[in-house]
């Protein structure tokens, strides 16, 4: 039977929850291919990981060991992935499309020669080749392709795939694999870190309460800082509020921001361009609260308040508050 391996994405330990929507993708590949599916974690930080792989359909987990494997390294990462893919014979290789993930790939590509088709959607694996739908210009184009390579090498698209367990759970049984490192592969490698913030981030956030040009000004975030208090989620905005230098670039939520998939996007005052849609057409559920009845936000959005949002949103905070008591 061949082999495919899956990259597990971690942070020191952490696992990187958009894996395990990775992982199912690849399992549903996997099981169109008649193939076994084996998960890759790298470094000993991620060791403890491994017990919550099989419920997954993971048949066996490759646990990689080496002393530069401390932290994240593209190089070393990618490197340990085609020795790994070389010792067990596998035919594809693939991993979540998250930055890190499409990074490593991108690595793996260079070192094989191979292509890499980043970003899919939707993989049919065939006896020669496998067709896939990829997502491109940050999700405004579909793309079909057809990949024939003696090694695939894919990367699933973040939050397009919900993780879920196998109909039939996986041994996981888990080995120690340890690749042929030196210095040479710590040209890109994480030697510390700075804490600046801590509990939930924007990427992570359950709710994110938005805000475009129709905000007007800096002091007008001020009231989506307070709803976003009230609910436990974080403050994003769209790139006009960055080019007018109302918040810093950090909070800029769309293609050239950071990627969200919260439970709720509160989008006030945001029109909906493409580029900023892409940066969160994963929410569960969008609020839009804008003047413009036409505005591409309000017509895809969940619900919609079509009202001045400097009234509506004081007013939402006031009444959670009322609520709470």
């Amino acid at each position: 039977m061949s082999v495919h391996l899956f990259m597990i994405e971690h942070d020191r330990g952490e696992l990187a929850e958009t894996s395990l929507g990775g992982l199912t993708a690849a399992k549903h590949v996997t099981d169109a291919a008649g193939a076994a599916l084996h998960a890759v974690l790298i470094g000993e930080k991620a060791d403890p990981i491994a017990g919550q792989l099989a419920p997954y359909g993971v048949g066996e987990v490759h646990r990689v060991h080496h002393e530069i494997l401390s932290d994240y390294g593209p190089d070393a990462w990618a490197s340990a992935l085609v020795q790994l893919a070389d010792s067990v014979g596998a035919d594809a290789i693939s991993a979540t499309g998250t930055e890190r993930g499409n990074e490593v790939m991108a690595h793996v590509g260079a070192l094989t020669g191979e292509a890499v088709v980043a970003n899919c959607i939707a993989v049919d694996p065939g006896a020669d080749s496998w067709e896939m739908t990829r997502i491109r210009w940050g999700g405004s184009l579909h793309e079909r392709a057809r990949l024939s390579a003696l090694r695939k090498l894919v990367t699933h698209a973040p939050h397009t795939t919900e993780a879920s367990y196998a109909q039939k759970p996986g041994a996981a049984a888990g080995r120690v694999f340890t690749p042929e490192l030196d210095d040479s592969h710590t040209v890109t490698m994480v030697r510390d870190r700075v804490t600046t913030a801590e509990g939930i981030t924007l990427a992570t956030a359950p709710v994110v309460v938005s805000g475009g040009r129709g905000v007007g000004s800096t002091e007008g975030f001020e009231a989506l800082e307070a709803l976003a208090a009230e609910v436990g989620g974080m403050v994003g905005c769209s790139r006009v509020v960055t080019n007018n230098g109302w918040r810093n670039h950090r909070d800029q939520v769309g293609q050239t921001g950071t990627v969200v998939a919260p439970d709720l996007y509160i989008a006030c005052g945001i029109s909906g361009a493409i580029q900023h849609w892409v940066g969160m057409m994963n929410a569960k559920q969008i609020l839009a609260i804008n003047t413009d009845k036409d505005a591409p936000m309000v017509t895809k959005a969940t619900w919609a308040v079509i009202a001045d949002l400097h009234e509506i949103v004081p007013a939402i905070t006031a009444e959670l508050q009322r609520r709470k008591g």
